[in-house]
Order: C-alpha cells, then sequence, then structure tokens
C-alpha cells in the first residue's frame, strides 16, 4: 500500500456551511480523502444535495443555525468524536462605514465571529475534539487588504484570526492544531449575490497573476492537508491563498 500522508481515513470531520461555496467543496474533498463528514447548515435541502455528492462513506447531516446558541448547544447530541472542524459558515456584507447601522455590525459578527466561537466553545466544553484533532478556520485576505464597504466583514475575519491564535495556544497541549485559511476571490454564490455583475468580476480576476479567481477545490485542497497529519507540526498560522494577489 503507497504512503500517502493527506489520507482522511478514519476521521471524521465537521463541516460548517457545507450548504454551499467553499464548505461544500471542503466536505466533498473530506470524504474523498476517506473521512467520515458530518455537514453543518441551516438549509436542510441544500445539505442533502451536499450529501448527494460526497464519496460513499458514514456521513451525515446536522442541520443549524449556529448564530442561535440554543441550537448550538442541540447540536451536541448529534455530533460525535471529532478529528477536525473546519469553520465556513458566514456570510458577506458591503455597508459604507457612514451608513452602518447596530443591525449591520450584528449580523456580519454574528454569522462570521460569535457563531464559530460559541460552536467551538460547546465541541470542547461537550469534549468532542480528540486529542491531535485539527480545527480550521476560513478568514480572508480582506483582513489586512481593505476594500470600500467591506469593512465589517473585514472586521469579523480579522476577529476570528486573532480567536484562533488565542485558541492554538490553549488547545496545543493537546496536540489539537488550530490554524487558519485567508483566501482572496474565490468563485462561490456569495460573491455573485454582493451585487456586482459578473462580467465585471471577470475583468477583475485578470488583474491576478495567475488570472483567475479561486474555486471550492483551490481551498479544499489546503485544508485538507491542515486536517491531514501532514501538518502535525503547524498550528497558530495563516495562511494566504490568493492566486498571487495582494
Amino acid at each position: 500500500m503507497s504512503f500517502n500522508p493527506f489520507s482522511l481515513k478514519g476521521k471524521t470531520i465537521l463541516v460548517t456551511g457545507a450548504s454551499s461555496g467553499i464548505g461544500r467543496g471542503i466536505a466533498i474533498a473530506c470524504s474523498k480523502m476517506g473521512a467520515s463528514v458530518i455537514l453543518n447548515g441551516r438549509n436542510q435541502t441544500k445539505l442533502g444535495d451536499t450529501l448527494g455528492q460526497l464519496e460513499e462513506g458514514e456521513h451525515k447531516i446536522t442541520a443549524a443555525d449556529l448564530t442561535n446558541s440554543e441550537s448550538v448547544v442541540g447540536m451536541m447530541h448529534d455530533i460525535p468524536s471529532l478529528d477536525g472542524v473546519v469553520h465556513c459558515a458566514g456570510i458577506g456584507q458591503r455597508v459604507l462605514c457612514k451608513m452602518a447601522t447596530e443591525q449591520d455590525i450584528d449580523s456580519v459578527m454574528d454569522a462570521n465571529f460569535k457563531g464559530p466561537v460559541l460552536l467551538q466553545s460547546e465541541l470542547l466544553k461537550h469534549k468532542k475534539i480528540n486529542k491531535g484533532a485539527s480545527i480550521v478556520f476560513i478568514a480572508s485576505i480582506s483582513t489586512w487588504s481593505p476594500s470600500i464597504g467591506n469593512a465589517f466583514y473585514s472586521a469579523s475575519k480579522g476577529a476570528i484570526v486573532s480567536y484562533a491564535n488565542c485558541l492554538a495556544l490553549e488547545l496545543a497541549p493537546r496536540k489539537v492544531r488550530v490554524n487558519c485559511i485567508s483566501p482572496a476571490m474565490v468563485w462561490t454564490d456569495l460573491i455573485l449575490q454582493e451585487g456586482v455583475e459578473e462580467e465585471q468580476l471577470k475583468q477583475d480576476e485578470q488583474k491576478y497573476p495567475l488570472k483567475r479567481y479561486g474555486t471550492p477545490e483551490d481551498i479544499a485542497n489546503l485544508a485538507i492537508y491542515m486536517l491531514s497529519d501532514a501538518s502535525t507540526w503547524m498550528t497558530g498560522s495563516n495562511v494566504k491563498i490568493s492566486g498571487g494577489g495582494n
């Protein structure tokens, strides 16, 4: 049998935001690498679509709204011991700073920061994270690459990176790794919902040195490395994946 350091065979991985986009891409890739995948999201129908695209295995759906603390606590009954968690759930938002309302701030921070943090807290309290596990947060290059109208999204992703750095130190005694992935623009439904014409996006991607935006599969391949035993000496890192862009 050939050696494959990236294999996830025998591992159970929870992927949030698995109903579409990067989360779906990561869930599919994990199943192809032999993992049992727990799919989380709010839309049961879309999660079912993702489930249908997974390689055969012991996969399951646990639908829940991560911005609702009661839903997060309720999830714990359905989740087995985990060898990996990928926090993909989140929303995009573009609001000019001068137009911001309390609701604008709360909606993006609840989805992109508060939700993942509360879920991670419950997983730890309920002893769902195995020794030697890997935790991955999907952040964004927007934390250091500003754009107009993106202040609160950028802030939410910056907050999750700072949180992950502290979590990495706290979990290191149990050999649990915590890392972040910070993508540039990735072709998902999320960017198409922000009101920018697709033709304009296609022109913009030509500015990237590799002449294209990323795909969910591009991000999934990096997540596989972080989840696998190939990265056992990697924690507290935030890896940019951007096609050469800033």
